[in-house]
């Protein structure tokens, strides 16, 4: 099994959506039963909450469930428990790469690294407000990453 973690800072706009929409395309992909994924925040603001209200009618929009989904904080042993983990920005990437010192864990990179775009990172909607362009990126980063997780891991439908 292949597990995914994606991070933002509070796991109410950003990494729930990366969830989401993620969900989805491995799903689409009949990969559901392969990939296990979760998303987590580095603060502890919100932990038990929901999306934000934001994130749940962007992702309705798009005919992507989000029932269930509640903040939670990023823990240590998520560093070793998942394959991959995913920050959506660079103090995301920061925080991790403190947590994980020089213990082995899996693979921390940003999600539009694995994008051609020339964007770094996915911007904070909650501060932002733009819910709209944030799920552009999210889409476009979670296509790119399920292909290269797909080829990596050697993961066919």
């Amino acid at each position: 099994m292949v597990k995914v973690l994606f991070v933002c800072l509070g796991n109410i706009c950003r990494s729930p959506m990366a969830e989401a929409v993620f969900s989805e395309k491995v799903k689409k992909a009949g990969l559901e039963d392969r990939i296990k994924i979760d998303s987590a925040g580095t603060g502890d603001w919100h932990v038990g909450n929901p999306p934000h209200e934001g994130t749940q009618d962007i992702l309705r929009k798009n005919n992507i469930g989000s029932d269930g989904l509640k903040a939670r904080q990023v823990k240590e042993n998520d560093l070793t428990e998942y394959d991959y983990i995913i920050g959506m920005d660079a103090e995301n990437i920061g925080h991790l790469t403190r947590m994980k010192g020089l213990k082995d864990s899996g693979e921390v990179a940003r999600l539009l690294d694995f994008t051609e775009d020339g964007e770094d990172d996915v911007p904070d909607p909650y501060f932002t407000g733009n819910f709209d362009y944030v799920y552009e990126l999210v889409e476009k980063g979670c296509e790119r990453l399920l292909d290269y997780i797909r080829e990596k891991e050697g993961l066919q439908s």
